[in-house]
């Protein structure tokens, strides 16, 4: 993945931003800056405060304090049909009795654009999320996939300053949703959109993102692009959240992590190594395989080509060797690299 040009100008700023409901949840003191072209994903398990930022920046929610600025203009005080933003949902919101066109066509026709430049510029969108030759089909007529085309299509149309995408393809089947991240990233990439995207699925977030921003108890844990934020957890609730991890405790009190594909396996008495145990399961999954081994400590997971698998047998007795640990100490959520 290539790295952002630090130097490209501010977009999206939120400054000491708080929102709380009724109940106490919401998000609190929020500090988060978008530069120009940059795709950022919140990220985070439900009720964690990503789409109450998402809502915030759009305008269907009012701050309760703190300011959110787009090209250093305070847009707060805007209502959602006077901010320089566009959202699209996790369930389309297409007009179900309008076409394709209709329904593309209906917030140009608001802004009084001209009949002939409507037609061309949703030819090309059209075009652009290869949904060419659909102009008159209505929503219904059409799969999920293609109808979270025609509503990002239909946000681009209004070139907004920012896009908000709130988990737009999380109703979609998973080789769909691979191809529409595809489809997207292409899309933002070359017509240098700022987007704020939101997910539950780190998978997803991994894929798409120039920066991801952890949420957890509606504020942020951490920050960074996808390799940061993977090879270096800054907590272990980041370690936990993102990507596949053992936690093993200490007799000091700490605890150690270390991935799945950073622990290496070798026949013995189960006495050696970082751990022993003895393996439980062997997986396939996908172009290589999960080794379980049954320690004192509880389950250690190994991640291993089909060539180092077909060395072991379930009942083996193994000695663990760890690569690339982390420390986190019983008291703080901080992590030392091991």
């Amino acid at each position: 993945m290539a790295l952002m040009n630090m130097d490209k100008p501010t977009k999206l700023e939120i400054r000491n931003m708080t929102k709380l409901y009724k109940n106490g949840d919401g998000v609190r003191r929020i500090n988060l800056s978008v530069m120009l072209g940059e795709l950022v994903t919140l990220l985070g398990p439900s009720g964690c405060g990503k789409t109450t930022i998402l809502r915030t920046v759009a305008g269907f929610l009012s701050c309760d304090s703190g300011e959110i600025l787009i090209d250093g203009q305070n847009i707060s005080p805007l209502p959602p049909e006077k901010r320089p933003t566009a959202m699209v949902f996790q369930s389309y919101n297409l007009w179900p009795h309008m076409t394709v066109y209709e329904n593309m066509a209906f917030g140009l026709k608001l802004r009084k654009t001209p009949k002939q430049e409507i037609a061309d510029r949703i030819s090309w969108m059209l075009d652009l999320v290869k949904m060419s030759g659909f102009e008159k089909k209505f929503p219904g007529q059409m799969s999920g996939g293609q109808q979270q085309r025609i509503a990002i299509a239909r946000s681009l149309l209004l070139e907004p300053q920012v896009l908000l995408l709130d988990e737009p393809f999380s109703a979609l089947d998973a080789k769909i949703r691979s191809q529409m991240r595809e489809e997207l990233r292409k899309i933002q990439t070359d017509l240098a959109i700022t987007v704020v995207f939101v997910t539950h699925d780190q998978e997803e977030a991994m894929a798409l993102s120039d920066r991801i921003v952890v949420m957890n108890k509606g504020s942020i844990e951490q920050m960074g692009t996808p390799e940061e934020i993977y090879e270096n957890p800054a907590t272990r609730y980041i370690a936990s959240f993102i990507g596949e991890m053992n936690f093993v405790e200490q007799r000091d009190g700490t605890t150690i992590a270390v991935r799945p594909e950073n622990v290496t396996l070798q026949l013995g008495d189960g006495t050696g190594g970082d751990i022993g145990g003895i393996v439980r399961t062997i997986m396939m999954l996908g172009h290589f395989y999960e080794i379980a081994v049954g320690t004192e400590k509880g389950i250690v997971k190994a991640f291993v080509s089909a060539e180092t698998a077909a060395q072991f047998n379930p009942g083996d007795q193994v000695n663990c060797f760890f690569d690339g640990t982390y420390r986190y100490q019983p008291d703080s959520d901080l992590t030392e690299n091991g």
